[in-house]
């Protein structure tokens, strides 16, 4: 008589109806497939084991890349619910101090940045009380100003929307907050023939929560809603 135990029947009944079960599993494969090589001695090749692990490899970096897909995907599908968000709020103000102070208080919320400023050019830059009204959201400045920020001493910069991380942030857009804003998203404004340009800048405590390696697309998107908002505005 054989030395080697037997299989219950009721077990070998279930591999026999099911045996996708035992395929799919891929711990009791290994077993098998070591149970295997053990029984074949160690002065044999076993091609097919060989075959297995690298198409196991292959399968395992196959999930890595599908998880980093599915991440990916979930999380620019999170970023345009939050720019949908944060325009719909920007477009609910019907006077332009509240539609002012919802950019830098809950659009900046939704939007998950720490900082939201506003920067319009002018051949005026004298104080105005309506301007200090505004808590730092606001600021003007001389015509020239824009360009040069944007450009920061390295050349033309025509992009739309500019992502940096910053040493030393501009106290004159940020104010008190300048000294822990540490990456900052630059939106280039355009209000249309015969007005000066504008800049949106948003300013993030987080090194790496703005860098050029980020897409720009949503950003860009959310640049020209506020435009054609602040043209209603200034018309």
């Amino acid at each position: 008589m054989s030395g080697q135990p037997k299989i219950e029947d009721a077990l070998r009944k279930t591999i026999m109806s099911q045996p996708d079960v035992i395929l799919d599993d891929q711990d009791v494969m290994q077993a098998l497939v070591a149970a295997n090589e053990k029984s074949m001695g160690g002065n044999i090749i076993d091609l097919r084991g060989i075959a297995m692990e690298r198409l196991e490899a292959r399968l395992d970096r196959l999930e890595d890349t599908h998880r980093s897909v599915i991440a990916a995907a979930y999380e620019n599908l999170a970023g345009t619910n939050q720019v949908h968000r944060a325009i719909l709020r920007l477009l609910d103000p019907v006077e332009f101090e509240t539609f002012l102070r919802d950019l830098g208080g809950e659009v900046a919320e939704i939007l998950r940045v720490d900082a939201i400023k506003l920067v319009l050019e002018s051949v005026q830059c004298e104080a105005d009380p309506a301007v200090a009204r505004l808590d730092g959201v606001l600021n003007v400045a001389a015509p020239g100003f824009i360009e040069s920020y944007l450009n920061d001493g390295r050349g033309d910069n025509s992009r739309q929307v500019t992502l940096r991380q910053v040493q030393d942030a501009s106290p004159f857009i940020y104010g008190q907050q300048a000294d822990w804003i540490r990456s900052e998203a630059v939106l280039r404004l355009d209000f249309g023939e015969g007005r000066l340009p504008g800049l949106l800048v948003m300013g993030a405590e987080d090194p790496h929560h703005f860098t050029p390696q980020h897409g720009t697309d949503l950003l860009a998107f959310f640049a020209g809603v506020f435009e054609r908002a602040m043209r209603r505005w200034l018309s």
